[in-house]
């Protein structure tokens, strides 16, 4: 099995194909260095957090994730919390860095002594074969199938040929700004902020890790947002009377467009796609990680009854499977971008459905039900 990319899909389905005692190779052309380093998505789902306990990955995770019972919607000078247990028959969310949860899951590959090769360069896929060089040596690795697991920018989707995938995007005419600052969390959960001056949101990495966005437009330049700007907007659009928000050294700042996109079918022949090679998400929703995770269970599961029995019928069911769960989170994730950023070209009226939409969720049960659901993962899609 060939797995190009070290990410967590590439590193869930190493784990879970080892588990299997099925052979792989992990190909990835960024150091080891880079990928423990790059901060990404925070926010596990239940069903995310229990895959990681069972493959052995979780030690740490349970030991230092912060678990949350839920989050606040702040708008018209209020916060409304959403209770997740209560709502969810006793679900919760986890908050755990992806570059922590990376460094666990390579820490494992290492120990199972099976191949994982950082600094690969020149890969080429024409699955089931990879071709790419290591160091000065030219490799051609032939697999049984493989598993693009490399991003949105990768190789793996733009090897299939022309006029196989359709393709669906919707780009928004906004992005986040977004600081990691070393200061405690000014609040226990994720608060989502609706503001007339554009979205906000407080979340967290650590105990003495905070991060923070903001709504910015898409052409935003990092430089025009010095970082004593930064924290006055942010106290504009997050601040309350009788609350604090925590400052400190800003040691990460970066500006993130926002795009949804889906490719179908997310597999073509022996080349199977998972994670941000098939799909993005805004990460209003916090779904990113945890799609790329769904992703590689359900693929890891139809390869393990293949390899038992030689029976196709899971991995050819993988792309429309796969897509129900892709589609109910990319819904769930334009929902809440939708419903708290606002529209460079809106109006009033624009305004006044946003905020019907907010006052809704959080004085009807049903609807707040349903928002706590999608955001700690459905058990069922």
């Amino acid at each position: 099995m060939g797995i190009v990319g070290a990410g967590p899909a590439g590193l869930v389905l190493a784990q879970l194909l080892h588990l299997e005692d099925i052979d792989s190779v992990v190909l990835e052309d960024r150091s080891r260095e880079y990928v423990e380093q790059r901060i990404r998505a925070g926010v596990l789902e239940q069903g995310t957090v229990d895959l990681l306990t069972d493959i052995g990955v979780g030690e740490r995770l349970q030991r230092e994730g912060l678990v949350h019972d839920g989050i606040e919607l702040q708008f018209a000078g209020e916060r409304h919390r959403i209770d997740f247990p209560s709502l969810t028959g006793g679900r919760r969310i986890t908050v755990y860095g992806q570059q922590e949860l990376v460094k666990d899951l390579i820490a494992a590959r290492l120990a199972t002594r099976r191949p994982l090769h950082f600094e690969v360069s020149d890969v080429r896929v024409a699955a089931p074969v990879i071709r790419y060089r290591r160091g000065d040596d030219e490799v051609e690795l032939t697999c049984d199938f493989v598993a693009g697991c490399d991003g949105f920018h990768g190789v793996s989707r733009d090897s299939i040929s022309a006029g196989v995938l359709n393709s669906f995007e919707r780009e928004y005419p906004f992005a986040w700004l977004g600081i990691l600052a070393a200061a405690p969390p000014s609040n226990e959960e994720l608060i989502y902020a609706y503001h007339e001056r554009g979205f906000a949101l407080h979340s967290m990495r650590s105990p003495t890790l905070t991060r923070l966005y903001l709504q910015v437009r898409p052409d935003e330049a990092v430089a025009e947002w010095p970082d004593e700007r930064i924290w006055e907007e942010l106290e504009r659009r997050l601040g309350l009377e009788g609350w604090t928000l925590n400052t400190g050294e800003v040691v990460e700042k970066g500006v993130t467009p926002m795009r949804s996109f889906v490719v179908e079918p997310m597999q073509h022949g022996r080349l199977f796609l998972a994670g941000d090679a098939a799909h993005i998400v805004p990460p209003t929703g916090a779904k990113g990680l945890n799609l790329a995770v769904a992703d590689v269970r359900l693929f890891a599961a139809a390869l393990a009854v293949w390899y038992a029995s030689g029976d196709e019928s899971a991995l050819e069911r993988y792309s429309s499977d796969a897509l129900r769960r892709v589609w109910r989170a990319e819904h769930f994730s334009w929902f809440m971008t939708s419903m708290l950023h606002v529209l460079e070209d809106g109006d009033e009226f624009d305004r006044r459905l946003q905020l019907a939409q907010l006052a809704y969720v959080c004085s009807s049960e049903k609807a707040a039900a349903s928002l706590a659901e999608n955001y700690v993962g459905l058990e069922h899609v």
